[in-house]
Formats: C-alpha cells, structure tokens, sequence
C-alpha cells in the first residue's frame, strides 16, 4: 500500500504591536486554544500546530520562507485575531509555495453584550482584520481558500479537513510519477498531452519503458509469492471458475499475479506512483493487465487506459485526496436513453477499481476480444449509490482544463451476465442530456476518475491551487 507522509499545517495568526503586549498575550492564548480544539476535535486528518502570532512584514516574511523549505508543513491557516495592516503580508504573500486558508472566524461566536467595551473591541476585530487580509490576497491574486464561520461548529471543521485533504494532494502531486508501459493507442486524441507542461503545471512526470523492460520484470517474479496471493485472494474475492477448465483458470488467474508483482517491482524501483497498459502493446506478454491493474490500484496506485497517462495521474492524486477510498479509474461505455432511466454505464475492459463495489467481488477468466491474447483474469461487481463526482483532465494546447460533474451514483439496474466487467451507473445532477451535452462541449474525454468521497468543492480548491481552468457543469 503507498503511504502519504505525516503532515501537518501551521497555524498563523494576525494582529500588531499597537495593542500592547498584554493583548498580544490574550490573542496567543486564544490562538493556542482554538488548535488545541480542533486537533481534539477528531475531525482533521492532518494536525495544526500553532506557529506564531504575525505582527510585522519581516516575521511574516520569514515564516513563509519556512514554510516552503519544510517538507513536513503541507500549507499554512491564517486566522485575524485583530485588525492586521495587510501591507506587512504582502512580500511573504507572494513568496508563499504552498496552500494558503484564510479561517475568517471570531474566538467567541456571539456577542457579549452586557460587558462589551473598547478593550474587548480592539482585541476581537475579525470583522474588519479579515476584509483587510482579504483584500491583499484577492489584490496579489493569491486563489487561497476562505472558510467562514465560527470554528467550533461541525460544519467549519469538516471544511477545514476536506481543504487539509486537498492541500496535502496538491503538495503530493509534484511527486507524482508515472510508467508508460507502451505508448498511447494509435490515433486517439483525447488521451495525448504536453508532459513537459504537465511537469511545470502539476509537477508529474511521465516516463516510457518498451513492453520487454516490463515483461523482464515478471520474468524475475517469485513463484511461491503467486501462491501465496492466491491463498490470499480466495478469502477477500470469490473465485468463479466458471466455464473455464479448473487447471486454465488457476493458471490464468497467477499470470495476472505475476503481472501484479512484476509491474509493483518495477514501479518501485523507479519510485513510480502512477502506470499505464495499452492493449496495443503487449509484445511478449501472455495477458492484458486486468486483475494485476484492479490490485494496484486498490493499493494506492494510479491507473490509465490505452497510455492515458493524464488519467493515471489525476487518478493516484485524487487517491490521496480520498485517503484511497471509493475512487476509480472510469470510463464512459454505454448508454440508457429511456425516459425515466437516463444513465451512463460506466466501466472499462478490465481496469476499475474494487474500491468502489458494492458487491463482493468475483475473480473471473473470460475472453477479450480485443488485445489477441489469452483470457484475462478481472474482477466483476457492482459499483455503489450515493452522491459522487466524475471528473476529466484535457490538453487543449495553450492550457490544461479540468472538467467534472457532479452525479447521482447507482447500481446496475440488472446483471450483465455477457458483459463480466466491473461497472458503475450514473446519471448527472444537472440531467443526462445538460450534462453530456455540456461535457461533449467542453471537450471532456471518456477516460475519468470517479469518486464517491471526494466533492465539486474539494476539485475547485484544486484547481485553484494548480490555476487550472475548471469547469463544473452544474
């Protein structure tokens, strides 16, 4: 399983030495409590830890220096205690690298009428400190994130942890690497791209290796080590031998573990995060990863089609974001026109991932059709309801667009018992008919990743982060 780091986020808080130095004390006192409760609350995924109350452009400047060279701190939460004269923000601003929360809230959250007075005033300024602060960010163009609201309440903390998750993919994403195994499938367009562009804008890259460097890696595969996965595998999935002779399936079934253990090796030998298969290219290998690809990726790993390379990245990225849970590589296969029953049935030949099942997965060898190699091995089930989103990257040339909709998640209304795939039905919160209209219009490709824990919010923080163009068609 890959492993995120153990970040974390500074915690920064406003104010000036006009006050006093016994204000400063009370907003550092309040500071320190409103972190204590929040890390307390069980809520966020990553720790804050309180760094220091911000009274002057140098301190301010050198902590966002800090804050970049810090591989720990995934971005920083500034909070305005008091009225901050903004002007000390701005070169620390412009020099922040990292993921920027403006938490525009107040440390009580009513109004002490019967004792309010001046002292109370001039340390409690939220009101205006954020506005003042707001207004630098918005002036330097900074795209940082705003949550409002008092930061005690349920409905802030979940904001705070969703952008956590969000900051923490961001960060992750410069180290997204990617194996090409194969080039792209030959004449399509969608799944092309400037790699040297998606290196400076999201930090991926993205290599290629010929079939024999892959195949040479299964050739290494310990066979004891098939065996005992095997074992393992007949305890989590059901093993549907089928029309298949006992003896072909077995042997069918270890081929994709090999392929499992080969492609694993490989990209951990190279550091790699994020691969890609194309049925095109498949020069001395006895199947299409199919099984092997379902396994990676319910290990962390990102995944794309024909050598969709920008899918295989967003998807290991937005892995991270959903900490690996119910979000899959997709695509768009077939369609219910029928009044009533709109929906897009989403699958792919072999490569979606178990995270998002609902039904306990089945291991099956059926033919192909496709590829003029053996039966694959492949896991088959039944994707999930609920709320969801399904979200594309393209390559327009002169820019990378980001495109999502937002969509009701539900199972397949029958089985499918000639189509032994894993599949997903879906229908766009907007309707079938704005939604794929919209889509086709804004150039979003087949290929996406689809999940049922992340939200529109959490890819619109994201492309902000990346000053990405996106659209959300809602």
């Amino acid at each position: 399983m890959l492993e995120i780091p153990n970040y974390k986020f500074w915690f920064v808080t406003g104010s000036q030495h006009l006050y006093g130095e016994e204000q400063l004390k009370s907003v550092e006192k309040d500071a320190r409590e409103i972190v204590d409760k929040l890390n307390a609350s069980g809520k966020l995924p990553y720790p804050i830890e309180f760094k220091e109350i911000a009274t002057t452009a140098d301190n301010i400047t050198q902590l966002m220096k800090d804050v970049n060279y810090n591989d720990e701190v995934a971005g920083v939460i500034t909070w305005m205690h008091t009225f901050s004269p903004a002007k000390n923000w701005i070169r620390g601003t412009k020099l922040l690298q990292k993921p920027l929360l403006h938490l525009a809230t107040q440390f009580l959250n009513n109004i002490p009428y019967d004792t309010i007075d001046f002292d109370y005033m001039n340390l409690n300024q939220s009101a205006h400190g954020d506005r003042e602060y707001g207004f630098i960010n918005a002036r330097l163009q900074k795209n940082n994130k705003i949550i409002y609201g008092f930061w005690g309440d349920e409905d802030v903390q979940d904001e705070i942890a969703r952008w956590e998750d969000t900051a923490v993919a961001y960060d992750e994403s410069f180290k997204i690497k990617v194996a090409r195994f194969g080039d792209n499938m030959r004449n399509v367009a969608v799944t092309e791209g400037d790699k040297v562009e998606a290196q400076i804008q999201f930090g991926w890259t993205v290599d290629y290796y010929g079939i024999g460097d892959l195949v040479e890696e299964i050739g290494k595969v310990n066979e004891a080590d098939v065996d005992k996965l095997y074992q393992e595998l007949q305890d989590k999935y059901d093993f549907v031998t089928g029309d298949n002779d006992p003896k072909v399936y077995e042997d069918h079934v270890k081929e994709q573990l090999r392929q499992y253990f080969g492609i694993k090796s490989f990209l951990e030998k190279g550091n790699y995060s994020a691969f890609t298969t194309n049925f095109e290219d498949l020069w001395g290998m006895k199947q299409l990863p199919g099984l092997a690809a379902q396994l990676l990726m319910a290990d962390g790993y990102g995944f794309g089609a024909e050598g969709d390379w920008k899918t295989a990245a967003l998807t290991r990225l937005l892995k991270i974001m959903a900490h690996n849970k119910g979000t899959a590589f997709m695509e768009d296969y077939t369609l219910d026109l029928r009044k009533g029953h709109e929906a897009i049935l989403g699958s792919h030949m072999l490569e979606v991932d178990p995270s998002i099942a609902s039904t306990k997965p089945r291991v099956e060898v059926h033919p192909l059709d496709i590829g003029g190699k053996d039966d694959p091995a492949r896991l088959v089930f039944d994707g999930s309801e609920g709320d969801a989103i399904d979200v594309t990257i393209s390559d327009f040339g002169d820019e990378y667009r980001m495109v999502m909709y937002a969509v009701d998640g539900n199972k397949p209304e029958a089985d499918t018992p000639h189509l032994p795939v894993a599949k997903q039905l879906w229908t766009p919160k907007v309707g079938l008919k704005k939604g794929a209209h919209d889509w086709i219009e804004n150039g979003g490709g087949h290929h996406t990743v689809f999940s049922f824990a992340l939200t529109a919010e959490q890819l619109e923080d994201l492309a902000k982060m990346f000053n990405l163009h996106f659209i959300n068609i809602d």
